[in-house]
């Protein structure tokens, strides 16, 4: 029985007394997002707010596309260090990690030997032989450990904890808030090392809303506090503030932003899920590679608008007969309409064709196929080219 029907969930809340969390970690900022009524997912085994009772889901949308807002992430870093990383990491992920430069990030995905998906992240090369990858949800550690045997090469747990802060204020907050002023060439997807209120922090100009924007991580070492206080006087004067998941989900289904475990999962190779562009077929060696030599490259993901908003897990029918489901759905307060990801059963299905989609409110409403992302094709706002604010309609 799935979590939610479209008309409850379970979500994680704060309560008085010790009990059976043994397993949880909240982020160094738990204490400082408590009174503004964060009720949280469990995310990698750590607590991620999806919304907060003082931030309406919409308000939070508008603050991330007009603004700046700050969520502080369940993503999962792990660290491979040592003589072998880059060859161990190059086996793990479809992509040609060689190619990867000191400073830079990259999109990893990694596969089974049958070509589904196990995980996908954010690989940062902080060394010619030290790496971190921010994972998404899912069993990657282990994974990785079993296919260490005989390299060089330490795994481990460095207690890194992600936060995004995004919107079109996010690189004048960057600005305010850097000892230095913006890093050298902070170019998408590089990383750099920047004093924080004196702290050096690693940063890297990634995110999962497709919006101008960076993200930091926080080291054991941080006084987080401090770190905080000082992110939060640069930002106050551009609005920023921390939000939920909700929020940013509105934005990253618009951008076909795809989530590990719902939109994409085992039963789905890269191409299936539209993300062929990530898989180095010239590599001599990935795990997945054979299987993936032999297995067809259309996608058979694709965007989805309605006039309500599609229930995850519901069936995509056409004339009639059922052919793909909801992964993701939301309503868009920019584009005012429904608006999702679908799994389609087959490939081939075009922009603009008609279907009938489950929705929350337990009926069935017309809509129809959109390619991803929903708009700014070229994604030109993550790269800070196209800079219009968009108005509430």
């Amino acid at each position: 029985m799935p979590s939610s029907d479209g008309k409850t969930r379970d979500l994680v809340s704060t309560i008085p007394g010790a009990g059976w969390d043994y397993s949880l970690s909240r982020h160094p900022y738990h204490k400082i997002e408590q009174p503004l009524g964060p009720h949280y997912c469990v995310y990698n085994r750590r607590l991620m707010a999806c919304c907060l009772d003082s931030l309406p889901t919409d308000e939070g949308y508008w603050l991330l596309r007009q603004k700046a807002a700050v969520l502080h992430t369940g993503e999962y870093p792990l660290e491979f260090k040592g003589p072998d990383a880059e060859h161990l990491l190059d086996r793990l992920f479809t992509k040609d990690i060689t190619k990867v430069k000191i400073g830079r990030c990259a999109y990893g995905l990694a596969c089974y030997e049958d070509g589904g998906l196990l995980v996908d992240g954010i690989l940062l090369r902080l060394e010619e032989d030290r790496f971190w990858y921010a994972q998404a949800d899912g069993d990657f550690y282990s994974w990785a450990r079993a296919h260490s045997a005989g390299l060089d090469v330490e795994i481990t747990d460095p207690n890194v904890f992600v936060s995004q802060v995004q919107g079109p204020a996010a690189l004048d907050i960057l600005q305010a808030a850097a000892d230095n002023g913006l890093p050298d060439a902070f170019s998408y997807f590089a990383l750099a090392r920047v004093s924080l209120g004196g702290q050096e922090v690693v940063i890297s100009r990634t995110g999962y809303t497709n919006e101008l924007g960076w993200e930091f991580y926080t080291e054991g070492h941080h006084d987080a506090d401090a770190l905080w206080n000082h992110l939060q006087k640069a930002g106050q004067p551009f609005g920023m503030q921390m939000f939920g998941l909700d929020s940013m989900n509105i934005r990253r289904i618009e951008a076909g932003i795809l989530n590990a475990g719902s939109d994409f999962d085992h039963t789905t190779t890269p191409f299936e899920a539209g993300l062929g562009v990530f898989v180095d077929m010239h590599k001599p060696e990935f795990i997945g590679k054979a299987a993936l030599e032999g297995s067809p490259r259309e996608s058979r993901l694709t965007g989805l608008l309605c006039d309500a908003q599609p229930l995850i897990g519901a069936a995509i029918l056409i004339d009639g007969k059922t052919a793909g489901k909801v992964t993701a759905g939301a309503l868009s307060p920019y584009l005012n309409r429904g608006v999702g990801i679908v799994r389609m059963t087959t490939p081939g299905h075009t922009e603009g064709t008609v279907v009938t989609i489950g929705c929350t409110d337990g009926k069935f409403h017309q809509g129809k196929l959109a390619d991803l992302p929903l708009y700014d094709k070229e994604g030109l706002i993550q790269r800070g080219k196209l800079t219009d604010i968009p108005r509430r309609s």
